[in-house]
């Protein structure tokens, strides 16, 4: 009777599998001896030393228990035959050839960019949590919630359009003046007028010159009365002393374009500002002329 070949335990079947996956498990390993003695359990396949002690933490399964050797049978011939022993497998190997182009600092690297992915979803996850008690706290309508995310969007828009007209805008205004501004100045007069009389005048030792048909009269003092109402041309030439206070009342209309002013530097920074975030909310976003804003 022929004793079947003893098959490789499951375990240390996924040992190798895992251990195929790992760097570490590529590097040379120094092989443990294996046992002269010949004993049924020389036929199964010894795991090698492993230095990093990475498979340690694996589930062991404990060795099975040496089977009995079977007495010897009696041949045909009536005499004994010999016991069979189990042949021999070499033991696997792992490859240990080194991977090409691994560095050792491969492991450092990948460790910390884990820890700094656990980081990133921790502090994500905590604020996660912080939003949903706050939005369940304060019992907000999340119709509302949304409406004021679409809000915050179009912020940097309204910003920037607002801040735009404000640059092109100007103030248009009357201005009312209601004050007494004194006036005090001499004023020259040298002209000629006539002048009306307002009532009769009596001049005295005039000279008078009367040439009729019958009489003749030169230089003749007499007394001449003017009467109301006569027109005589007169030349006047004197300086005239004013000194008053002259009531304004006036509506004084005032247009002043701001970017005539010393805000429109101000207005152009504020758009400045606003310009990187409204571009990326809106990249194809234009002026008040059709201009892109975005370059």
């Amino acid at each position: 009777m022929t004793e079947e070949p003893i098959k490789e335990d499951p375990v240390e079947k996924f040992r190798k599998l895992i251990a195929s996956f790992i760097p570490f498990s590529r590097l040379p390993k120094k092989e443990v001896k294996m046992d002269d003695e010949k004993s049924p359990l020389s036929a199964l396949p010894r795991k090698n030393a492993d230095k990093d002690g990475k498979l340690n933490s694996l589930p062991k399964k404990k060795d099975a228990a040496p089977k009995p050797e079977s007495a010897p049978q009696a041949d045909s011939t009536g005499g004994a035959s010999q016991p069979l022993q189990p042949a021999s497998s070499p033991s696997p190997k792992l490859d240990s050839a080194p991977r090409a182009g691994f560095s050792a600092w491969a492991p450092r690297f990948w460790t910390t960019a884990s820890v700094i992915s656990l980081t990133i979803n921790i502090i994500i996850t905590v604020i996660l949590i912080v939003l949903v008690i706050s939005v369940y706290r304060l019992k907000l309508d999340m119709a509302k919630v949304l409406s004021a995310g679409t809000a915050l969007m179009d912020l940097p828009g309204g910003l920037y359009s607002n801040f735009e007209l404000m640059e092109r805008a100007s103030i248009e205004t009357n201005i009312p003046v209601q004050a007494d501004i004194p006036v005090k100045f001499d004023l020259l007069l040298n002209q000629q007028t006539n002048v009306t009389l307002s009532e009769n005048v009596t001049i005295t030792n005039a000279l008078v010159t009367v040439n009729t048909g019958g009489l003749n009269i030169t230089q003749a003092n007499t007394t001449i009365v003017l009467p109301a109402g006569t027109v005589l041309p007169i030349m006047l030439n004197l300086t005239v002393p004013v000194d008053k206070q002259v009531p304004v009342t006036l509506n004084v209309p005032v247009n002043i374009p701001l970017s005539a002013t010393s805000l429109n530097d101000p207005f152009i920074g504020l758009q400045d500002v606003v310009r990187p975030i409204y571009c990326v909310t809106n990249p194809e976003a234009v002026d008040m002329d059709g201009q892109p804003i975005c370059p």
